[in-house]
């Protein structure tokens, strides 16, 4: 049933957002990350495999690949003088999807720098938004501006959206999230706890035509937290948002909220001490499925917990012992003495279950939200690929032959303001968000490693992994973009490339 009803939900994505086959923003056509069509599963652009072209990029950034109408959109820090940590100057760049050749480039300026490369988000996170006449650009230190597909101007906001904002089209509003708090010589301090409410991170939607001011939330956001947008079986749009995490936040409570996609205006509240809000928000069946401290909770409309599940008890683990996969139960470590989710950001609904991407191990979990049932699965950390050699695969975290990006542009300068950038997917940062085309799930990690899952395995073992890939050399590769999708194609970026996987 639920299955039915997930479908459905994609298939009617194009009334959440825009009719079109296209990747419209960095969520997809439905805002879920989960579309239908039929996708490459292998490529390397290390051999060249399924690779339609690759370009170098003029400048280190982050944003998802846009696709509409035949072009692609993402933005880039403007050009870098030398070795730097923080800049604020961002490009937007539209491209043809066909050659990935630049059609048009403007400057969007930005007042508060942020650190470059960063292992959360960067002045370039967020990624931009089109109706398919319109597209809509976003520098997190400090302003948002859109254009018509020819390039020409229609307005411009000095507003500051949250780096790690994913904004979504819906009803002809553009929705983001609203950072209120600037930064601090690129950082953002412990000091705002009991900051007043005028100074609380909310979601706003603009006008995509006007860029005037629809609504902004009655309740606030962390700026962790990933809204989507979802619809209820009555038909109703509604977005559930999440307080809580790490810098002392002053939004109250603790928890989550259902709003009006339309309004912004809160439906219920759920109040959960100390709770990480450092996730996507998917509904399924009216219920918000949310992960707090070591259980996965099913919260109705009303915004009472319907059901509870422990996922780090008694776990059921598919394990690499070092020479073959085997079966283990396990008690996970979610970091509860810090506080941390057991997932950050990467989680997604897809059909019957819930997958994420494990905090403190390399697994990819998954949660069937009928049964309750919970199943991991351990992938390797990063794939070592060289032409003419068998591909070697690093297993652990602490295993010395990870090779950690050198985080630098194509000039050769150093463009990174945080050293965990350097860190592999597992841990502390914000993971790039996962994609599901049809019937495989593609994961992205910062060192350029994706897998592509077959995410409706009837067991999540081994035989789910179809093909571990590399977005370029081992060392040289880093990311924290989404794999978006348009007309069978793939496109992904990295700090030095625009890469588009096709079949060649």
């Amino acid at each position: 049933m639920i299955k039915t009803y997930v479908r459905l939900l994609v298939c009617l994505g194009c009334s959440l957002s825009v009719c079109s086959a296209d990747w419209p923003q960095g969520a997809g056509p439905s805002a879920s990350y989960v579309t239908d069509g039929e996708a490459p599963r292998e490529w390397s652009v290390v051999s060249g495999k399924n690779i339609v072209w690759a370009h170098k990029l003029p400048e280190t950034g982050q944003s998802t690949v846009v696709c509409s109408a035949g072009r692609l959109f993402y933005t880039c820090y403007q050009k870098l003088k030398g070795d730097s940590e923080l800049a604020s100057e961002i490009v937007a760049y539209c491209a043809d999807a066909e050659t990935g050749e630049v059609i048009w480039e403007r400057n969007i300026p930005g007042e508060y720098p942020l650190r470059l490369s960063g292992c959360f988000a960067d002045s370039t996170s967020p990624p931009p938004v089109t109706d398919g006449e319109r597209v809509c650009f976003f520098n997190a230190s400090g302003g948002i501006t859109c254009f018509d597909l020819d390039g020409n101007q229609k307005w411009s906001r000095n507003l500051m959206a949250v780096a790690r904002s994913q904004p979504f089209v819906v009803d002809g509003m553009v929705i983001y999230t609203k950072q209120m708090i600037m930064p601090k010589e690129g950082k953002f301090g412990h000091e705002n706890e009991n900051a007043p409410r005028d100074l609380w991170t909310q979601l706003e939607a603009l006008e995509l035509k006007t860029g005037s001011s629809a609504w902004i939330s009655e309740c606030g956001v962390n700026m962790g937290a990933i809204p989507m947008l979802s619809r209820l079986s009555d038909g109703k749009e509604v977005i559930v948002l999440g307080r809580g995490g790490g810098h002392s936040p002053p939004e109250k409570p603790l928890g989550v909220s259902m709003i009006e996609a339309a309004t912004g205006k809160t439906l219920w509240t759920l109040s959960l001490d100390r709770f990480m809000s450092t996730q996507t928000y998917p509904v399924a069946e009216d219920h918000a499925l949310i992960f707090h401290g070591p259980e996965h909770l099913w919260v109705d409309r009303s915004g009472r917990v319907d059901r509870r599940v422990n996922f780090c008890e008694g776990a059921s683990v598919r394990r690499w012992n070092g020479e073959t996969y085997v079966d283990s139960v396990e008690d996970l470590n979610f970091k509860p003495s810090k506080g941390r989710a057991i997932t950050q950001q990467s989680n997604l609904l897809i059909g019957d279950y819930h997958y994420f991407r494990a905090y403190g191990d390399t697994y990819l979990g998954r949660i069937h939200i009928q049964t309750g049932e919970i199943e991991y699965l351990q992938l390797p950390v990063q794939v070592l690929r060289n032409k003419n050699q068998a591909d070697r695969l690093v297993w652990s975290l602490n295993d010395s032959s990870f090779i950690p990006a050198d985080m630098k542009n194509n000039d050769g300068f150093l463009v990174m303001g945080d050293r965990r950038s350097r860190t592999n997917t597992w841990g502390h940062h914000a993971s790039p968000i996962m994609t599901v085309v049809g019937s495989h799930l593609y994961i992205p990690t910062m060192s350029g490693t994706v897998y592509c899952i077959d995410w409706n395995v009837g067991s999540l073992d081994e035989t789910a992994i179809l093909s571990i890939n590399d977005l370029g050399v081992a060392g040289s590769t880093w990311t924290r973009s989404s794999i978006s999708f348009d007309s069978g194609k793939l496109y992904a970026r990295t700090i030095k490339q625009l890469i588009c996987i096709g079949t060649n």
